[in-house]
Order: C-alpha cells, then structure tokens, then sequence
C-alpha cells in the first residue's frame, strides 16, 4: 500500500462508518476513523429487529421499492430507493463475508417482518441482537485490519482546505489536545439526533453534531423536519427506555389500553403493522385520551420459546424488571428514534462541500421520504457506504441538487458565553415538548425562538473560537423546528395539528442553508 494512497477520515463507528473504513481499506486507500466514545458505541449496536433486503424466494428488489415508496409518505426519491433495494443483497452478502452470523432456520436464513413489509425480509442475529452482532464483526475486521482508530476524539469543526478535501479539527472528548488535520477527505458517518429528545431509543453520543458542523461550515442540510419516532420502548419510571422492536408485532404481537383493548383495530387496516408514524400517533392519542402514562404490548399469545429464542435481548430485559412478556403485557410509550433528514447528499455520498462525504444517518438521500420503512436503516449505511467507498478510491464530481424550496438561515452572532448544561437539557425537553409527535405554528416558533436565542448566548464571538455541545444542540435543534415550521402539512413523521393533512404543493423537499459570510471591504 502506497504512503501516498489517499488517507480518509472517517467520523464515526457505526455501520456506515465501519464499512466504508473496510471497503476503503481493500481498495487501496488508508482511513482512519475518530469517534468521540468508544469504537462499538453507535446506533448500530442497538438495532433490534433486522436489516431489510429481498432474498425471499417470494421477495424481489421491486417489491422492497414499492414498500418503501409506500411508506416515504409521497416524498422518497425514487433512484435512491432503486439503488437502495437493487444493491441491498450484495450488502448483504459482504457482511456474511465478514462474519456476521445470521440467523438460520434449516439451513436457510431466517426472515422475519416488520409494519409496512408486505414480505417477511428482515434477515436477524442473534435474534433481536442484529445491530449488535453486526457492530461487533465490523469492529473486529476494523482492528484485524489495522485500521488506525482513535477513540474518544472529537470533530469539533470543518474549515476551508484544498482540493484534497477539508481540514477538520479534533480534540479528545475533554476538550483538550486540539488538533488540526491536514486537508485530507472527510466522511460524516456521526449518526443522528434522537438523543437531543428527553425521551429517546438512542445512545447519548446521537447528538447531531455532525449536522451542525457540516451547516456551519456552508453544507447544504434537507429534511431536517422529519425526525422518526419508535412506537414501542419499554415504559415504566425509573427504567431505560429500551426498543421493544417492532418484529414482535411482525410475529402477531398486539396493541393493547389500559382497558386491554386493541385500539389500532378499525384505525388502520394494518392496525399494529401500520407505518411507523400511524402507530405512533394511534399510541399517543391513547395515552392522552386515558391520562394512563403508557399502552400494553402483548405477546402472550406467542409461545414462550418463541419469545425467548427470537426475541432473547427484549424477553431478558422484561423479565429483568420483574415482568414475564409470556404471561404479562409489555408497557410501552414512543420515543425520538431516527433522523430522516441530514446533510444532503448526491446518490455517491457527496455533500454540497467538496472532499466531504456524508453516510447513513447523518446524510440526506431522500431514500426514505418522509417516514423510513423500518429495518431499512442498516441497509441504507451499506449500500450508500459502498457507493461512497467507489468514489473516494476514485473521486468524480458531483453533490446534491438544490431542492425546489431552499431556505437561507442567517448567521447567529455569538456572545461566547460559556456553556452550561442546563442549557442542554433544555433543548431535549423543548424538542420532546414542541418539536415531538405532535406539533403545532405557536410551539414550533415558540421553540425556535429559544433556541435561536441559546445559540446567540453560547456561540463563539471569536471565529478562531471552536463551538461546544450546547452551541451545536441548539444548532441542530434550530434546524429542525425551522423546517418543521416551514412545512405547513402533515407528512409521514411531520404532523402539524394545526395542518393535519398533506398537501400536493408538499411534495417538495425542503433545504437549508447557511447565510454567506460578509467580506469585509
């Protein structure tokens, strides 16, 4: 391998970030990745129920497309989605290369079903343990490889660099040690933004961050108003909100109130295997309706062995807080879950800024419209991880196209105040309250405004001055209500109770931009 092989950055160690380190490696070129926890700490690893591609003998591409067209909610782009299930099992087939041991069933890989699949085609590890098997092989090929890691290390910004890409600046997670790469390709594989909601399915390290950073330094950022929420986490005080995955429902188990009746029925003709964004609300409406602080998942009508075989990771960890999901219903209440929207990107991975590259989460495809299919997540990062992979081996021109409907935010002028984290945790509930399932004009603009004016508070007044956490949290948080403002309608994960149906003029995607800094005369 040549010293002079070009050297890509790549930040974060989920799938996106772990494969494309992998695939880089093979063609050629020498990454590193940096990930502000610990190399397995992602999304990722707690993905439960699957990772969707049709290799059903009663599946196909075409089928997968249409599902997920179905569910995107009018707004999926359709060559995303081609390239989505069309290359879904070769990912596939690369991670059996690698080691990730799916499950079987008589020699055949098992294949389980999630709402709104119309074929059973989630291919599952370990039974409910899929992104966790799969981080864990990833990870082990990483530092088989000698992949040069570092750990608890931090993007802290993207400057201006050369044709070679832009110069990012790190520091280790404490604050100290800054250091400042040389410009070099950089790929944003930082995940999303779940846990900038007070109740959320996911790790503390999904920030937004690399949303933020992108923005500021001039990226074009889409969709940011469709954040997905999860139907089912486990629900009682004092416990983690652990995913109750959706499979279960897939394997008949239902959706019970207080009252034990089945309130999706007659509400949906899926009823518990509805879209995401149906159930959800279907869940919420519930529990204002009934004051009662949560809905039952019961699945006592499956076989105990079945519980306990497929779905090993849920079964112990309700049984570990004094519940039998055999013989017991489940309480269960939604929780912030999936960032759809993003730094936007061409179908290769290229932002609207040079040498940088953004996968998965973090990125803006328009694969999943405005409501992801589910399991279709994990997929997502291969697929356009390995188109990523292609062109930075051999970089070509490219980036996404200006959507129809471009907003230009103006820069906040700071005050560089320094941070505190009752700041943070205001954004999460000002998120959870205003900016959640339900949203309204009055609490979106209610909920920009403070934000606005926390960024005023804690961004840098010095340019030479690096952004911390509170200033990137409102940052994002900013992002997402301000779409969420400007979309009038409601559209898949978008519900406005002010506007509660959709509109054909919002069949348009909506970016944002950031204002262009001033030259001084």
């Amino acid at each position: 391998m040549s010293d002079r092989a070009p050297r890509p950055l790549i930040v974060g160690s989920g799938i996106a970030g772990l494969y494309v380190a992998l695939r880089v490696r093979e063609m050629g070129l020498r990454p590193t990745i940096v990930t502000k926890g610990r190399l397995e700490e992602s999304n990722t690893r707690y993905a439960q129920g699957g990772i969707a591609a049709a290799v059903g003998p009663d599946d196909s591409p075409a089928r997968h497309l249409a599902d997920t067209v179905r569910a995107g909610a009018g707004l999926v782009d359709r060559a995303a989605a081609q390239l989505l299930t069309r290359d879904a099992p070769a990912r596939i087939a690369d991670l059996v290369r690698y080691g990730v041991p799916f499950d079987t069933v008589d020699g055949r890989i098992a294949l389980g079903r999630e709402a709104a699949h119309s074929r059973a085609r989630l291919l599952h590890a370990g039974g409910d343990a899929t992104g966790l098997s799969i981080e864990e092989t990833l990870k082990r090929r990483v530092l088989e490889g000698g992949i040069e890691v570092r750990e608890r290390t931090v993007l802290r910004a993207l400057r201006p660099g050369d044709r070679n890409g832009p110069v990012a600046v790190l520091s280790l997670a404490n604050g100290t040690a800054t250091e400042i790469e040389n410009p070099r390709p950089v790929v944003l594989a930082t995940g999303g933004v779940g846990s900038l909601y007070r109740q959320s399915s996911n790790p503390s390290v999904a920030t937004g961050e690399g949303v933020a950073i992108a923005f500021r330094a001039g990226a074009l950022v889409a969709d940011m108003e469709f954040v997905q929420f999860h139907p089912t986490a486990f629900a009682r005080a004092g416990a983690p909100r652990f995913l109750i995955t959706e499979a279960l429902r897939g394997e008949g188990a239902v959706l019970r109130n207080e009252a034990g009746e089945r309130f999706l029925v007659g509400q949906h003709p899926d009823a518990e295997l509805a879209p995401r964004d149906v159930v959800t609300r279907a869940i919420e409406r519930e529990i204002a309706r009934s004051t009662h602080p949560w809905v039952y998942l019961d699945a006592t009508a499956l076989p105990r062995e079945l519980l306990f075989t497929r779905f090993p990771s849920v079964s112990n960890f309700v049984l570990s807080h004094g519940l039998d999901p055999s013989r017991e219903p489940i309480p269960v209440a939604p929780v912030a879950h999936y960032m759809i929207g993003g730094v936007s990107t061409d179908l290769w991975g290229r932002s609207s800024i040079r040498g940088l590259w953004a996968v998965g989460e973090v990125a803006a495809t328009g694969v999943h419209g405005a409501n992801r299919l589910g399991s279709n997540s994990l997929v997502e990062g291969l697929v356009f991880g390995e188109r990523a992979a292609r062109d930075l081996h051999a970089p070509a021109p490219g980036g996404p196209k200006t959507p129809r409907r471009l907003v230009t935010v103006p820069r906040t002028e700071g005050h560089g105040i320094p941070e505190e984290q009752e700041l943070f945790e205001e954004i999460r509930g000002l998120l959870w309250e205003q900016v959640g399932i339900v949203r309204d004009g009055p609490g979106l603009a209610a909920a920009l405004a403070r934000f606005e004016e926390i960024g005023a508070r804690v961004e840098p007044a010095r340019s030479d001055t690096l952004p911390g956490p509170v200033a990137n949290a409102a940052l994002t948080a900013s992002l997402v209500a301000r779409a969420a403002l400007l979309r009038t309608e409601s559209r898949g994960a978008h519900y406005r109770a002010d506007h509660p149906r959709p509109k054909p003029s919002g069949r348009q995607h909506i970016g944002l931009q950031r204002e262009a800094p001033r030259r001084r005369g």
